[in-house]
């Protein structure tokens, strides 16, 4: 049994409540975890904000050792936290353990950061004065992070708001609530003094993160998660104009030109799109190949898809785990079916497993038309459609025809057409002759409706701090 994580102690809620943590494997009970309520949610922002001036006058220096044991103690029990990650997610090991080592380097690239915050003086153009610039913390946050990536989407915004000395109430996934509240206790356990990271799991998602949005002490909203959820949140937060970064949905296009390597472009997909089974926003979730080697790409991808192994995300050799839940399941299969009751190929996989457990096999589908839902929504899951283009227009046409601009991704032998299309591409980030984008120490988010603001790199810690400016003359 959990509980919730509130000033530094572990609190039952409010009202008693719990709810069940189910292994998607196996459908099994993993845990039992306190239901937050309306009333812990303020408590948890009266605990941030009575650590708030404590923290934020915290030494930079200081700041960033906490963060650096917090690096130290999350890698050193990478084991530990993996095996809890998939059993919890799904995913298997391979990738579990990915997650955690990729999350850890938030904390200590933020543990350097921490002694950057800028700061700038100048001279104003008429004379008159000098323009000082310092950067103080934004404030109370409220961190809502997914499922997918339960450990990696926390660090990659507790970091930024610890190393700027903000204090926080993280609202994990219902779904994978566990790896956060380890996470809080090797905060803790780093130095991090009670009250300034609280973390409230609670299926009211909805009430407790708008009890906090319309509380006057809460100054900063950070969201990853569906566009869907994202609108709404977004309105929430105008009612008392909260600071928002918002990392949404994504729709990602990969782009293999007639001239690319075609074995680096079966790695780079086989990364882009199987990374978490497919649930990543910067998944390849429309695979768009030159005329000429369409065919083969297809049929290529199919063989190393088929080829993965499917099972329970804990199980020695697995490579697939179950999806996180049934409802992924039954959207995944929905969107196959309306391709090929449109006029789609299943080159490999396609249709509904065994309901025992949440898995789906890796699909391969081909002769995908225009009008095929999963070609405008986010798959979520191990599923690759092949779509064929002629001309490079045609690809960054297809490419940008979404509402999404989270990532894309194209291999090309040419450097020049690769650095045009990338120029053309209406994305946050792209992958030149890359699967994968990912980095701690790179600005990650999208443009149109994929998100606002970064998180990651030097811009990360930025969506954490409000400049001040002073006049002065001396």
């Amino acid at each position: 049994m959990r509980d919730l994580f509130i000033g530094g102690q572990s609190v039952p809620a409010a009202d008693g409540g719990r709810f069940d943590v189910i292994d998607p494997a196996t459908g099994d009970v993993l845990q039992t975890v306190a239901n937050g309520t309306v009333e812990d949610a303020i408590a948890a922002v009266d605990a941030a904000d009575a650590a708030a001036p404590a923290w934020a006058a915290t030494a930079p220096r200081a700041r960033g050792e906490i963060l650096r044991r917090a690096y130290q103690l999350m890698t050193e029990r990478a084991d530990e936290l993996a095996r809890l990650i998939s059993q919890e997610n799904g995913k298997a090991l391979p990738d579990a353990l990915g997650e955690v080592l990729y999350a850890a380097e938030f904390f200590r690239w933020y543990s350097e950061e921490a002694v950057r915050i800028p700061g700038t003086l100048a001279t104003s153009p008429s004379g008159t004065n000098k323009i000082l610039v310092q950067y103080r913390p934004v404030g109370v946050c409220v961190l809502v992070t997914p499922w997918n990536f339960p450990a990696a989407m926390a660090t990659r915004k507790i970091g930024p708001a610890l190393a700027a000395g903000c204090t926080m109430v993280l609202k994990p996934a219902s779904d994978t609530p566990l790896t956060a509240l380890a996470l809080a206790g090797l905060l803790a356990e780093a130095g991090v003094p009670d009250g300034v990271v609280n973390v409230l799991p609670a299926r009211r998602s909805g009430a407790v993160v708008s009890a906090m949005l319309h509380d006057d002490r809460v100054r900063k909203l950070s969201f990853t998660g569906s566009t869907e959820v994202g609108r709404v949140l977004l309105r929430e937060a105008a009612d008392r104009v909260v600071n928002v970064s918002m990392e949404l949905g994504g729709n990602a296009p990969f782009l293999v030109f007639a001239d690319a390597d075609l074995d680096a472009a079966i790695e780079g997909a086989m990364i882009a799109k199987m990374r978490n089974a497919g649930e990543a926003c910067t998944s390849a979730n429309r695979i768009y190949a030159q005329a000429p080697v369409a065919a083969e790409f297809a049929r290529r991808l199919a063989d190393r898809m088929s080829a993965l192994t499917v099972g329970p995300g804990t199980a020695d050799g697995v490579q697939v785990g179950p999806l996180v839940n049934r409802e992924a399941v039954d959207k995944v299969d929905q969107l196959v079916r309306d391709a090929v009751a449109k006029g789609a190929t299943v080159v490999t996989g396609g249709g509904r497993p065994d309901p025992e457990g949440c898995f789906y096999p890796p699909t391969v589908l081909t002769q995908v038309p225009p009008e095929a839902e999963l070609l405008r929504e986010e798959i979520f899951g191990p599923v690759a459609p092949v779509v064929s283009f002629d001309t490079e227009d045609e690809a960054v046409r297809l490419a940008n025809d979404t509402e999404y601009g989270l990532v894309a991704y194209l291999y090309t032998g040419d450097l020049a057409r690769g650095l045009r299309v990338s120029e053309r591409l209406e994305a946050g980030m792209v992958g030149l002759n890359r699967g994968l984008v990912s980095d701690p120490a790179a600005p990650f988010g999208g443009v149109k409706q994929s998100g606002i603001g970064r998180e990651g790199g030097h811009e990360g810690i930025l969506d954490y701090l409000e400049a001040t400016y002073v006049a002065v003359s001396w």
